[in-house]
Parts: C-alpha cells; sequence; structure tokens
C-alpha cells in the first residue's frame, strides 16, 4: 500500500536482495526519515562497507522526490518505495536489512540493527537473539541514551509523563527519591516504577498507555548510548530533525554523538511542548490534537499510545498533518482520500500516514473524519 498512489512493490526477500547486492560494483540506499529506516541503511551500509562494496546513502523527508538522478547499479529503498528502486525494504526495514547482512556473510552492528526494531515499537526476535549472543544484555530501568537521568527522561519520546519535557521539573521528580550517585538495579527498578506510574497515572491517559511505556522499560545495554533504546530515540529524532546527522550516526562515523543528541533534546521539546499545548477535539472514533509548529509524526505517536481516548489519532497543525491508529486498521486510503478532498498530498511514514496541504486545517480535519 502507498498513500502515494504508486504500486506496492513486494517485499523484499533477504537472499535476494543479498544477491543482487554481492555483484552490484555501485549501490545506492534510500531510507525514509524514521529511525527503524535509518537504522536499517545504516546496517546495510556497513555490511556493503565490509565487503568492499561502493555506496551512496541518503534520507529522504516525507513529501520530497526519492528518484534521484546518481547513476547505481542497485538502488534499495529502506521503508521508501521510489519508482527506481530495485529493491523494497517497507516492512520491518532494520530486521530485513540485518537478515540481508547475514546473507552477505557480515551480520554486524546488532546494537543499530536492535536499536532500529525497537523504534519500529516491535523488539524482533531474531535481531534480540543475535545482539544477546554478541554479548548485550538487558538490566533493569529505561531506555534512554544519556547517564544524565534527568536529561533522559525528560527528553525520552518513547513514552508521555506529566514532567516530559520539563529538565528541571524532572530533577525534582527525581530528588523525591534520595538517588545514590552509582545507581543499583533496585534504583534502577525504582525510577522505572516512577515513570510507569507517572505514564499510566496521569489524568488523561488511556489505558494503553500502561502496554506503549514497555517499550522504554527494561533496556538493553550496548552502542554509542547508554542504551540501546535510548539509541532507537536518537535515531528516531535525527531521522527527522537533522537526517545528514542521522547518516554519520547510523554509519558509526565518531564525532556526531554530541550533535546526534542536541538534535533528539531539540525534537523532543518540540514535541512534548506541541502535546502539552495542542487544542483537542474528540469525535466517535477519532480524537483530534492541533497546534502550531510541530513534529506532527513524532506528536500523532505520542497522543495516540499516551493521551488519545479514541483508537484513531489526527494531529494537525497548519500545512501538515498525521494519523495513527492504535487499533490495528489502515488509514491509508483515508488519509488519502481526504488529502485528494483539500488538493492535498499523502504518504506513509513508519508507522503513520501524513498529509501536507494548503488550506485552513478545519478543512482537513472535515475531510479525515468523512473519510475515516
Amino acid at each position: 500500500m502507498s498513500a502515494t498512489g504508486r504500486e506496492q512493490q513486494p517485499a523484499a526477500v533477504p537472499n535476494d536482495v543479498a544477491a543482487t547486492l554481492s555483484e552490484a560494483a555501485f549501490v545506492r540506499l534510500v531510507s525514509d526519515a524514521t529511525g527503524d529506516a535509518l537504522a536499517g541503511t545504516g546496517v546495510l551500509a556497513r555490511a556493503l562497507d565490509a565487503v568492499g562494496t561502493p555506496f551512496q546513502a541518503s534520507v529522504v523527508a516525507p513529501f520530497a522526490d526519492p528518484d534521484r538522478t546518481t547513476e547505481a547499479d542497485v538502488t534499495v529503498a529502506v521503508g521508501r518505495s521510489p519508482s527506481s528502486a530495485d529493491h523494497t525494504l517497507s516492512a520491518n526495514p532494520a530486521a530485513t536489512a540485518f537478515e540481508i547482512a547475514r546473507e552477505l556473510g557480515t551480520a554486524t552492528a546488532s546494537p543499530l540493527a536492535l536499536a532500529g526494531t525497537i523504534a519500529s515499537g516491535e523488539l524482533d526476535g531474531s535481531v534480540a537473539e543475535a545482539a544477546e549472543q554478541a554479548g548485550l544484555e538487558r538490566r533493569p530501568g529505561l531506555s534512554i541514551p544519556t547517564a544524565d537521568l534527568a536529561d533522559g527522561l525528560a527528553h525520552s519520546t518513547l513514552f508521555r509523563a506529566p514532567f516530559s519535557g520539563d529538565e528541571e521539573g524532572t530533577r525534582a521528580t527525581l530528588a523525591e527519591l534520595d538517588l545514590p550517585a552509582e545507581l543499583t538495579d533496585d534504583d534502577h527498578r525504582r525510577v522505572a516504577s516512577l515513570v510507569a506510574l507517572a505514564v499510566t497515572g496521569a489524568d488523561a491517559a488511556p489505558p494503553r498507555a500502561a502496554d506503549a511505556v514497555q517499550r522504554g522499560l527494561r533496556p538493553y545495554v550496548g552502542g554509542p548510548f547508554e542504551t540501546v533504546g535510548g539509541y532507537a530515540d536518537v535515531l528516531d529524532a535525527v531521522a527527522r530533525e537533522r537526517p545528514g546527522v542521522g547518516i554519520a550516526l547510523a554509519l558509526g562515523h565518531d564525532g556526531v554523538r554530541e550533535d546526534a543528541l542536541a538534535a533528539w533534546r531539540t525534537h523532543a521539546r518540540r514535541a512534548h511542548t506541541a502535546v502539552t499545548e495542542a487544542t483537542t477535539g474528540r469525535y466517535d472514533g477519532l480524537f483530534v490534537a492541533r497546534g502550531d509548529a510541530m513534529p506532527v509524526g513524532t506528536v500523532a505517536r505520542l497522543v495516540a499510545d499516551f493521551r488519545a481516548p479514541e483508537p484513531v489519532t489526527l494531529v494537525v497543525t497548519d500545512g501538515e498533518a498525521a494519523a495513527r491508529a492504535t487499533d490495528g486498521r489502515d488509514l491509508t486510503a483515508a488519509m488519502r482520500a481526504a488529502a485528494d478532498a483539500v488538493d492535498g498530498e499523502a504518504v506513509e511514514q513508519g508507522d503513520c500516514v501524513r498529509a501536507r496541504f494548503d488550506v485552513p486545517t478545519a478543512d482537513l480535519i472535515e475531510a479525515f473524519r468523512e473519510a475515516l
């Protein structure tokens, strides 16, 4: 399915893709602007580098044209569907990329592949098993990228708590636990319990928040950040905020860690501020949140998982919208119909669908309601 109306290409078969890549002289990798796709791109790029195959990797924004004139023997779309792609990794791109790397005989970067599956919202069992065999272990606590707890908790987008986006408020909340400088497993459990209770105990939290927060608990430890789940959070943020830094991070380049963390903090503050300040409306089966400029994809996920009392969430700002369902339904056709009704465009991005338009936000909301 494709919200842009292009014919959907068949799912990539890892051994077929690996066979094509092994014969290529130059490969072009085109990544969607999500953490899952960025991680998959990094896994493939590292595998190609290990076998000595030149490549070009880029992240393409949701409404940008992914088809470029760069000459390549093989083009692999990771979470995207450019018409020129020879292979498309649309479903579970990080996990699929890991299987392709295995077929190439170079299944490296287990933390990166694992981070990609965490970013997708579904931990892949095969990737997790390989990561554990490579020495990654889980510990109690929370999936954050920094050793500074307050920094990590305030800027995480793996959950939404009353203190999210407010580092000073987070420090005050943590002070109540009177934690030692060096945390034990019991201390990590206390912090995790505090966050889980804050998330699920918030006045607006729907029942599904209890399940959604699990993604941020019991982290794997390893990789370039404090936890693999924190790595996932950073990958998703930089893919959307600073794609050039995102590619460098996924490729394992030194010197981009602080830039990546800065982009992650910026993205998180923008998203959490938008959730806090959004004007909301509830309809039969639909929850709408609208406000000023915001990262609509991340806000749609946070609102859907931690705030929306309805199974479909629509987040709208001037010229942009994103919709996400928590009951398994496919919103592509509805968003495409809504976008068509207002002479806009629609596209899939990760676990949500997005629209771009040039009419008042109320018109898009009404069109989406009618199409739903």
